[in-house]
């Protein structure tokens, strides 16, 4: 067995690859093979937690532009994400993977009540966690969470997934067939040049602890598996 090169994880799933090929809702087959990918990356010996995003069901923003309150636009969104996390843990136990699921805000018919030193514990354990609602505060991403979650859990890395997009392109690769792809970027780099891989408080929480962030294609075979082992794939951002 290959020995892996990171030891814990945190893995951030956004809505969209709950939703599969599809623009909406959540698309079980897909969500199995994400299920598979973790299962076999665990039984490597490496410690998973995974922040889930709501996009899929709900979009906070869209709600707001059509006249909600940002805040309890917010709110709903934070729903949504717990909505994605019964759904993995689900069929992560279908595969036989004990799953804690842990929630920012208080749900405790479903979920756990997020507790840092009860989280790492469940990883000592073997378990994979999973974070739900975000921070539990409004006007913050999904992509803040993961990033606090990972520097609060003690996470080597953070891994970024894309949904048929494998990595960070100077435009979208989907609009622009001559969009160029990034193979490394620095903190600054992805800052300053505007992104839209993931918000800025998130990637200026990573560059002041140092954390890795790996922007990858959720969809290409085993692509968890290829990042853990030590493979270069998709787009690093880091210090140098």
């Amino acid at each position: 067995m290959i020995s892996p090169k990171y030891k814990c994880v945190l893995l951030k799933l956004s809505g969209e690859a709950f939703a599969g090929k599809t623009r909406y809702g959540i698309d079980t087959a897909t969500l199995r093979k994400i299920a598979r990918q973790i299962k076999q990356v665990t039984e490597m010996g490496v410690r998973v937690a995974i922040v889930v995003g709501g996009g899929n069901i709900w979009r906070g923003a869209q709600a707001e532009q059509d006249g909600m309150d940002r805040a309890t636009a917010d709110y709903a969104g934070m729903l949504a994400t717990v909505i994605n996390a019964l759904a993995l843990q689900d069929v992560l136990e279908g595969e036989g993977l004990t799953t804690r699921t842990q929630s920012a805000i208080n749900i405790q018919a479903v979920a756990e009540p997020y507790i840092r030193r009860r989280s790492i514990r469940h990883l000592e354990k073997g378990r994979v966690v999973i974070f739900a609602a975000g921070t539990g505060n409004p006007y913050m991403t999904t992509d803040t969470a993961a990033a606090l979650r990972a520097i609060e859990i003690r996470a080597e890395v953070l891994l970024m997934t894309k949904y048929g997009v494998d990595g960070i392109y100077n435009t979208d690769p989907r609009k622009n067939p001559k969009a160029t792809r990034f193979d490394r970027l620095t903190y600054l780099e992805a800052l300053n040049m505007r992104l839209k891989v993931m918000d800025t408080t998130a990637i200026s929480l990573c560059m002041e602890n140092k954390l890795t962030i790996i922007v990858f294609d959720l969809q290409a075979p085993r692509s968890i598996e290829k990042i853990i082992s030590g493979e270069s794939i998709g787009t690093i951002v880091s210090t140098e």
